[in-house]
């Protein structure tokens, strides 16, 4: 058996009009550029005649394979795919007919050039009328691609392009988990955290041929979350710990301090919001902590820093945190019913010392609450 130079992984769910098209396309591309070459088909359990049509075309193409992934979802298919994939460079196209397979070339050239993935750029392409709808085309791809250049230094402006290739080396370096359509977001920002080599070429994106399986809202609901817990840092830390020391400053100042802002007087009113600053920012950090570990133990992120407080900071631990600091509010408000008592259950002036004890009181039940949390999300999978 001839060794395989390229693995051209083709995932197809319901495609009996274009698989086809797209199968001839890919055999007169090896044959002209006689390259060695294995063609894999991952049929996602389609219902159509997708599968009966590859079968009939693999008594006359010696290098296509077969593979069928029951479980639904582009990811699904794909991971099916590269797991049978032997060739030293992979490449991996829709097949709906959208894509040129005669760039197939093209893209191992920059991967022998010492790129490790390569992605097609529909816009700086030619791109067919009608090929993508105004929403796709205008704002969501637009917007998606601009968080993943955003949070981690990708320049990548078409991530969810359809057509790429990737090293055999650089695939093995990457661990991907998703099933559904974030798995093309999910290589990319692995790619990046890995200190992959990544660039983009122009490519032809033309009208699909039969129906498009894209579920606008749900799918790119998918992607934008997957990109959100991978990005903990600008989504939640960031601005949680400005909330929270600015909270905690402001309410100290305050506290000792009676100030005068232009010509108004501030006293009591501003606590509230001081309180709402420091809540709201502790919850934002837990929240990211929450997203970290979630994308360490189910999307294989890693994170020494997470690892190691792991080691440290236990539930029990935690807890007895969350439960000293509910105390100390708690003392707060014994002392203000303690005054009280003392003036004959007179009239009361610690408004300032009330938002203090309950603020301490809700970072208190936070705490104690979300170690729990964190001991389920931090339980990995086998």
């Amino acid at each position: 058996m001839n060794p395989v130079d390229v693995s051209i992984v083709l995932p197809c769910l319901n495609e009996e009009k274009a698989i086809s098209f797209c199968l001839e396309a890919v055999r007169k591309t090896i044959t002209a550029n006689n390259l060695q070459a294995e063609v894999i088909v991952v049929d996602n359990n389609s219902t159509d005649a997708t599968l009966s049509i590859v079968t009939e075309i693999k008594k006359t193409f010696s290098n296509l394979i077969i593979v069928k992934e029951e479980k639904q979802g582009y990811g699904f298919a794909y991971l099916t795919g590269l797991k049978m994939a032997q060739g030293k460079y992979v490449f991996m196209a829709d097949a709906d007919g959208t894509y040129d397979f005669s760039q197939i070339p093209v893209f191992i050239k920059k991967l022998e050039q010492g790129f490790d993935l390569v992605i097609g750029n529909r816009f700086y392409g030619s791109m067919s009328d009608n090929s993508m709808s105004w929403s796709h085309r205008y704002i969501g791809n637009p917007f998606l691609s601009f968080l993943v250049r955003l949070f981690f230094g990708v320049k990548i402006r078409d991530i969810h392009c359809g057509i790429r290739a990737i090293t055999r080396d650089a695939l093995n370096r990457l661990t991907l988990y998703t099933g559904g359509m974030e798995f093309a977001s999910e290589m990319i920002i692995k790619a990046a955290k890995s200190k992959l080599k990544i660039t983009e070429i122009p490519t032809e994106y033309k009208v699909r041929i039969g129906d498009s399986k894209l579920n606008t809202l749900k799918d790119g609901w998918r992607h934008l979350r997957f990109i959100l817990l991978y990005s903990p840092v600008a989504l939640f830390f960031l601005p949680g710990i400005i909330l929270f020391l600015s909270g905690i400053a402001l309410m100290f100042i305050f506290y000792f301090y009676e100030l005068n802002i232009f010509g108004i007087k501030f006293y009591i009113h501003p606590f509230f919001l001081f309180s709402l600053m420091i809540f709201l920012g502790y919850q934002l950090i837990t929240f990211g902590c929450f997203a970290k570990v979630y994308a360490i133990n189910h999307f294989g992120d890693k994170s020494r820093v997470m690892e190691s407080l792991f080691k440290y900071i236990t539930i029990e631990k935690t807890g007895l945190i969350g439960i000293a600091i509910t105390l100390i509010g708690a003392f707060i408000y014994i002392y203000i019913f303690m005054t009280w008592l003392q003036s004959d259950f007179g009239q009361l002036n610690e408004i300032k010392e009330s938002i203090i004890g309950l603020t301490l009181i809700m970072l208190g039940a936070q705490t104690f609450f979300s170690a729990f949390m964190f001991s389920i999300l931090g339980i990995k999978e086998k």
